[in-house]
């Protein structure tokens, strides 16, 4: 399967009527594996300040979570495996896997927690493959 079937298929797919806002799985280098047509243009820094948050968990918390022009209040995930975001109706789900960072941006009505579920259980499953 392409990585573009992955965002079509598993990212941007339906949940209780509820659809992502925009999706991606990146290289944890900030190389785009494969995008939403809408997903933002981010910046390299902003993948290394992500990647540190991983690698050290609580240092976004301070500053918050830049991802494209947008900032995000950053609210309880899974250290060093989620980090999740927060602002206004919407948010931001990023899950590491071996290789790859996958990217969830929602707003209402979907919840954080259809956002959570989406891009968690492909990053399991991208995880037991051993990517």
């Amino acid at each position: 399967m392409s990585w573009q079937a992955y965002v079509d298929e598993h990212l941007m797919c339906e949940i209780e009527g509820n659809h992502l806002t925009a999706a991606a799985i990146l290289g944890q280098d900030g190389s785009v594996w494969s995008q939403s047509d809408n997903f933002p243009q981010f910046k390299p820094e902003q993948i290394t300040a992500i990647m540190k948050d991983f690698d050290e968990p609580g240092t976004l918390a301070p500053t918050g979570l830049f991802f494209g022009s947008e900032k995000y209040m950053v609210i309880q995930g899974e250290p060093g495996v989620v980090i999740r975001g927060k602002k206004g109706p919407g948010g931001i789900t990023i899950k590491k896997t071996g290789q790859a960072l996958l990217v969830g941006i929602y707003d209402e009505p979907m919840t954080p927690g259809q956002c959570n579920m989406i891009v968690e259980r492909l990053g399991d499953y991208l995880v037991e493959q051993g990517m």
